[in-house]
C-alpha cells in the first residue's frame, strides 16, 4: 500500500490552509547569548529561503553551520530573533505554534531519546498522531489504529509491531520514526540528519523508503538535514548550502549542489558527482 493510498484513510484537518508556499523565511537572524563570551552570538544571519509545496529539499553544511537551527524554525519549535517566518501559511509568534506542529513530521534523534524503551513499535507509531510523546488512548479511534499498521507496512516492519522500541536496530528505529512522523498525514516532513549512525544496509532501506513515499504522495513537501551526499534520496528536488549561519547556495539540485559551492562550504577541494539521483563526494 502506497502513502498515496493512505492519504485517504485521515483527512486533513478542516479550517486549515493549504498554501503553494510551505516555508518563507525572510531576513531571518536568530541568537543566542554567550555566557562566557558576554555577547551574543549569531547562529543566522540574513537566511532567505522559499520552499514550495511538493518540493523535497536537502540541507548540508558542517558542524555548527546552522542546519539544525534552521529546521527547528520550520518545525515551528522556535522563533527567529529578526526577520519572519512563515510555515504552512502561518507566520511564527502570531499563530498557535502547537496546533501549527500537529501538522508537521519530525524525525530527529530528540524524538529518538525521549520514546519510552519499552513501548511497543506499533504504539510509538500511533503517539504520533497528535505529534505527542504521550500517548493520547483517549483521542484515539479505529482509523488511527488502522493507519499505523499500515504506515509500518509502507516501511517494512508489520512484523515488529510488537517489539519494544528499545529493542529495535538503530535502523529499524529510523523507520519506526518516519512511520511515527507520517501519522497525522503531515503537509511538511523534517528529518534531521536521519541516516546517522547508520550502516550501508540500513542507509539505503531509509533511503528507499523516503524515495517511495515522496514519489507516492505529490503533496507532501519534505526537508533532510545531512552531512553526506551519499545520504541524498534521489526523489530530492532542491538543496540549501549553509556554513557560519548564511546561505552559501540554495536551488534546484542540479544548480545549487555543484563542486565549486560544496568546496566552499565545507572550506575543502571537493569533487561531486551524480550518477540517477544519487550524489558522491570525494576530496580532490
Amino acid at each position: 500500500m502506497s502513502i498515496d493510498e493512505l492519504a485517504s484513510t485521515l483527512a486533513r484537518k478542516d479550517g486549515q490552509p493549504d498554501p503553494g508556499t510551505v516555508i518563507l523565511a525572510r531576513e531571518v537572524n536568530v541568537f543566542r547569548w554567550s555566557t562566557a563570551l558576554k555577547q551574543r552570538v549569531m547562529l543566522l544571519e540574513q537566511i532567505d529561503w522559499q520552499v514550495e509545496r511538493g518540493e523535497h529539499w536537502v540541507m548540508l553544511g558542517p558542524n555548527g553551520a546552522g542546519k539544525t537551527t534552521l529546521l527547528h524554525l520550520a518545525a515551528a519549535d522556535s522563533h527567529p530573533s529578526g526577520g519572519t517566518v512563515e510555515v504552512l501559511g502561518r507566520r511564527l509568534g502570531a499563530t498557535d505554534m502547537r496546533a501549527l506542529r500537529e501538522d508537521i513530521g519530525l524525525v530527529d534523534a530528540r524524538t529518538s531519546r525521549a520514546i519510552p524503551a519499552r513501548r511497543p513499535v506499533l504504539e510509538t507509531v500511533e503517539s504520533g498522531a497528535f505529534n505527542s510523546i504521550a500517548l493520547q488512548h483517549q483521542r484515539l479511534n479505529e482509523e488511527h489504529l488502522k493507519r499505523a499498521g499500515e504506515l509500518l507496512e509502507v516501511v517494512g516492519l508489520a512484523e515488529l509491531a510488537t517489539r519494544a522500541f528499545g529493542e529495535c536496530s538503530q535502523g529499524e528505529r529510523q523507520r519506526v520514526l518516519l512511520a511515527r512522523a507520517l501519522m497525522p498525514n503531515p503537509d511538511l516532513l523534517l528529518l534531521d540528519e536521519p541516516a546517522s549512525g547508520l550502516d550501508l544496509p540500513s542507509r539505503e532501506q531509509l533511503v528507499s523508503a523516503l524515495s517511495s513515499m515522496a514519489g507516492d504522495d505529490p503533496s507532501l513537501t519534505t526537508v533532510t538535514v545531512t552531512h553526506h551526499l551519499e545520504e541524498i534520496p534521489p526523489t530530492s528536488t532542491h538543496a540549501l548550502l549553509i556554513d557560519g549561519g548564511r546561505i552559501v547556495s540554495r536551488g534546484p539540485i542540479a544548480e545549487a549542489l555543484t563542486s565549486e559551492s560544496v568546496s566552499a562550504c565545507f572550506g575543502l577541494p571537493i569533487e561531486v558527482r551524480e550518477s540517477s539521483g544519487r550524489w558522491s563526494a570525494a576530496i580532490h
